[in-house]
């Protein structure tokens, strides 16, 4: 897409001419008139004046070199790139994202109508899950670094790389099938205007975490930054009795790391967080081309303690099965890069970008508490759970973009190599009991006393590569004719190998040796004098400890996008796409879980109409055929452990595609200079909905998630969205004469229900691993359920003052999302009935950011104060009993996060 349209309100005429020809012919203070563009004095037209000044947004995406992204409409007060496009999309510029003070794009991108932000910055679109949105960066899909998400996790995107965010919402067929919700493109910076080089920095304080108590463990010396170094490596030995299903001998053992990955230790005083990031970019002209380079870099380093209740029931009176008290702190490190270049010549752009990103979470755990079996001695917990691990993700991406014109013709090329990994060595349990006898706490390596390790490594490539080609007819009216091929080929290898400490002939230590710390119960000495070996749990039937993993498309489209009449235009188009998606169990003896292998054709056609029946005013309808596949953590048959949700979760590898039906209506309104009224109405109908759902493994009380396909949901649902601004001048003095306020609200309504009957599905607990278990759907499902993750309610209202002139911002950020089911009920009881639905409840916050230039030197320096979740809302994920007994499966508080930083540009 264009970096910029250019709108003039002069006629009410749909004459349109070149963006560019107007930029290299028109003078300042002119508009293009209807005769040939020729210049005509502007005689101070304020609206005009305001047309030269636009910001310019930098864009790229597929096939968005058409003559109707690309424009300068003469006589329609619709100013800005959401204009550019057919579609239902929303444009988060440069100083959109800065006037939000969010530090990572999934936080700025949480104030954009629709869209909420769970957990570790997954972005769901108008409620629906992670698996109805895409991320593509410069245009091209991204692979996600967590095997929990098909998406990339938007928080380790820092927003100093990024130029803009595109979200849109109606689906064109330039875009993957794989389309739900919508898609999120982010736009790197590419060619800088002028040379500039930044750097800042922060600290920050969390009032329920820094300063606070906490839990902690060495590690390694360098964990600081997130990068291990070495104390984790995982021998040989590990990998092939993980892979082969065999167990290991107290010889072997010796050799893992001990105490520096196993001793949790007390800290009263977890440290602030700290961040800081620099950038750099230049550009120079060589004969008529102009080239330049951009590099950013930056890390940071924050803590977050959780104080949480986590309780469960498999009973249907709500009566508690399991309630514990669990203590986390998190520890994460992210550092990031971005190195890109490119040139500019005449109409054409060549930018190849390469990121990285490596975001490491070191966390330590400890809970105490009980279950339904044993319950308290004397007021005493019975148990005493310890958890050290280590999650670390990297994201390398490469890509190069061509954007060209031949006269009539725009052709886009886009090739891209991306490498995701994540590696999760030693992850350490132990769990202790009270003993009567002596007094204390025993792990004696036998029954309910145990000590686990788990090593856990994923490694993915994505290759893509797509070619759009557009012919903009010269025709009396714009019309454009699209075609376009896009290739992607997925692989993804993934194992987990979990062990158990165990004595030989599996006897219980005696009790002055289970009585000793984690790190002396395992030490050499004990090791070699009682025979404790590592039994390999994950064997077959079970659990598959690895798996391989693939998904490989081919889509071609064509499209036509064209002015009808006077006003009236529309977008049409088809999309077919061919995929080939497998997953490979594998890892140990008599592994026969079954193989996911689904091949399957699509025609997808897409079809916008835009009505712009006044100069400021247009209304869009909207009706698309799109998809969801299921991801790979979805149909393997191997647990993963979700550092978020402090919870496992289990793939089906009998799930099947999903298949939408989208439409909607869209009236706007662009009543002055960056200034809109919005209102739309949309409805999707999707067949096979996948749905996470939880359950109890056989022989345990803690809860895992599984997958299962539901026959059918409806969703249905509006959105209204005000921008506005109020220039202060009026009230008199120097302090307001360029200054004015800003209030942006937007809020969402969406309503989903399941449409469940006595359907056979596939049920996420497996009774074997060759063949389903297949279960009735309103066993599993309840008829007229709410879709998990959808929140009827979203709320965002951005309210503040900004100086015009220099850099002086206050904004007050309030959000608001409803309650929203994660799981669906497991059923429990032992009798088949199904319990309720675990909601999450994410509630108000408020927040509060304030930016101030302050010149020193000749330079300018940006003081940034943050205050966030003001509310001090906290998290709760609960069910409710009919008979009104709640419990609580994850429930803590979120302190208030008060952040100062500074930066300074060169």
């Amino acid at each position: 897409m264009k970096s910029s349209v250019l709108v003039s309100v002069l006629l009410a005429t749909t004459t349109l001419v070149p963006a560019q020809s107007f930029a290299q012919s028109a003078p300042a203070g002119s508009v293009v008139s209807p005769q040939a563009g020729t210049p005509v004095e502007d005689r101070g037209n304020p609206t005009a004046e305001a047309a030269q000044t636009q910001e310019q947004v930098e864009i790229s995406t597929p096939g968005g070199n058409s003559g109707g992204e690309d424009i300068v409409v003469i006589g329609r007060n619709v100013p800005n790139a959401v204009r550019a496009t057919a579609e239902v999309v929303n444009v988060l510029s440069s100083a959109d994202i800065a006037r939000t003070g969010e530090g990572d794009i999934a936080g700025a991108l949480q104030r954009v109508t629709g869209l909420s932000v769970v957990g570790n910055g997954l972005v769901y679109v108008r409620g629906l899950g992670d698996r109805y949105s895409s991320s593509l960066l410069n245009g091209s899909p991204l692979p996600s670094p967590e095997p929990l998400r098909r998406v990339v996790p938007l928080d380790i995107f820092p927003t100093n790389v990024i130029a803009s965010a595109v979200v849109q919402k109606s689906y064109s067929v330039n875009y993957s099938g794989e389309f739900g919700g919508g898609v999120i493109n982010l736009t790197t910076k590419a060619v800088p205007e002028k040379t500039f080089f930044q750097f800042g920095g922060s600290v920050g304080a969390d009032t329920v975490t820094t300063s606070e108590l906490g839990y902690v463990y060495d590690g390694g010396k360098h964990d600081w930054t997130g990068f291990d170094s070495g104390e984790r490596k995982v021998p040989g030995f590990i990998k092939t009795a993980g892979a082969d299903g065999t167990s290991l001998t107290g010889a072997q053992i010796t050799a893992l790391s001990n105490a520096k990955t196993t001793l949790l230790q007390q800290n009263n005083q977890i440290p602030a967080n700290l961040s800081g990031e620099t950038s750099f970019g230049t550009s120079a002209d060589i004969g008529s081309t102009r080239v330049g380079v951009i590099a950013a870099a930056g890390i940071s380093n924050t803590w977050r303690t959780r104080d949480t209740i986590q309780q469960s029931t498999d009973d249907v009176g709500g009566i508690l099965t399991r309630d514990f008290r669990t203590v986390l702190t998190d520890n994460r490190s992210i550092v990031n890069g971005l190195l890109g270049f490119g040139a500019e010549f005449g109409e054409n752009k060549i930018r190849w970008t390469n990121l990285y990103i490596h975001d490491t979470l070191k966390q330590g755990r400890l809970s105490t508490g009980s279950t339904s079996n044993i319950g308290d001695v004397a007021g005493i917990q019975p148990f005493i759970v310890q958890n050290t691990s280590w999650f670390e993700r990297q994201l390398m991406d490469t890509q190069l973009v061509g954007e060209f014109k031949f006269g009539d013709f725009a052709l886009d090329t886009r090739g891209s190599y991306a490498k995701t990994e994540r590696n999760s060595p030693y992850e350490r349990q132990f769990t202790y009991q009270y003993n009567e006898n002596v007094g204390d706490y025993t792990n004696n390596l036998s029954g309910l006393q145990s000590a686990t390790v788990a090593f856990s490594e994923l490694d993915e490539t994505l290759w893509s590569g797509q070619a759009n080609l557009t012919w903009n007819v010269p025709f009396d009216r714009p019309f454009a004719l699209s075609v376009g091929y896009a290739y992607s080929d997925t692989d993804r290898t993934s194992s987990r190998y979990t062990f158990r400490y165990q004595t030989a002939g599996n006897v219980a230590l005696n009790d002055a040796v289970a009585q000793q710390r984690p790190d002396f119960l395992l030490s050499d000495f004990n090791l070699q004098t009682y025979g404790i070996g590592l039994a390999n749990t994950c064997v077959a039937p079970t659990c598959a400890p690895t798996y391989d993993a693939s998904l490989r498309i081919h889509g071609a489209y064509a499209q036509v996008e064209g002015e009808i009449t006077d006003g009236l235009r529309a977008n049409v188009g088809i999309r077919y796409e061919d995929a080939l998606e497998t997953v490979l169990p594998g890892g140990g003896v008599g592994v026969s879980f079954a193989q996911t292998n689904l091949a399957r054709s699509y025609w997808l056609p897409a079809v916008t109409v835009t009505w712009n029946f006044a100069s400021d005013m247009q209304v869009r309808g909207h009706m698309s055929k799109t998809l969801a596949r299921p991801q790979f953590r979805e149909l393997a048959p191997q647990l993963y452990q979700d550092f978020e949700s402090d919870r496992l979760f289990f793939g089906n590898p009998f799930l099947t595609d999903s298949q939408l039906y989208n439409g909607e209506l869209r009236y706007e309104w662009y009543f002055a200079r960056d200034q809109k009224f919005n209102l739309a109405g949309f409805y999707k109908r999707i067949d096979n909905p996948i749905e996470a759902v939880a359950f109890f493994p056989a022989g345990s009380d803690t809860l895992q998630t599984g997958f299962a396909n539901a026959p059918r949901a409806d969703l249905y649902g509006g959105e209204v969205e005000l921008q506005k601004y109020i220039p202060l001048d009026g009230v008199g003095g120097d302090f307001f004469a360029t200054r004015r306020l800003v209030a942006i609200a937007n809020y969402t309504y969406t309503h989903s229900a399941l449409q469940v009957g006595d359907e056979l599905i596939a049920s996420p607990i497996q009774s074997n691993g060759t063949t389903a278990s297949l279960r009735p759907a309103n066993v599993l499902f309840q008829d007229g359920a709410a879709l998990t993750g959808q929140s009827d309610h979203l709320v965002n209202l951005q309210l503040g003052i900004e100086d015009k002139a220099s850099l002086s911002q206050l904004t007050l950020l309030f959000n608001y999302a409803s309650d929203r089911v994660t799981n669906r009920g497991p059923v429990g009881g032992g009798g088949g009935v199904r319990l309720p639905d675990l909601v999450e409840k994410p509630g108000i916050r408020f927040d509060v950011v304030a930016r101030q230039g302050i010149p020193v030197a000749g330079k300018q320096i940006e003081v940034k104060f943050e205050a966030r979740n003001l509310t001090g809302t906290g998290y709760r994920e609960y069910q409710t009993f009919s008979n009104g007994n709640e419990v609580d499966i994850n429930r803590y508080k979120l302190g208030r996060v008060f952040t100062l930083g500074a930066s300074v540009q060169f």
